[in-house]
């Protein structure tokens, strides 16, 4: 069951990975998923954004959820100093 608790916990981790560089893996559904690197841009009460840019020099922010991360819908990991920490 999920509690309040656990939804906290997530959000203050990534709180504390503000403007660091991400990897994020994402399910699409139907055994589909998609990994890309951005940057953790903003926190809100219930989401997240990462800012994406493509090899188009067009810039993409994707807002998640902290249940995504909770459900396991969306995995992070902190690139941060050559070292891979994973949120969540």
């Amino acid at each position: 069951m999920i509690e309040k608790g656990d939804l906290f916990q997530i959000k203050k981790d990534i709180e504390n990975f503000v403007g660091e560089k991400v990897q994020l893996k994402a399910n699409k559904g139907r055994k589909k998923s998609f990994i890309r690197e951005g940057i953790l841009e903003n926190t809100y009460p219930s989401i997240f954004i990462v800012k994406f840019e493509n090899e188009y020099d067009t810039t993409r922010r994707v807002s998640y959820s902290y249940t995504d991360i909770l459900t396991k819908a969306v995995e992070i990991v902190v690139c941060r100093d050559n070292k891979r920490i994973e949120v969540g």
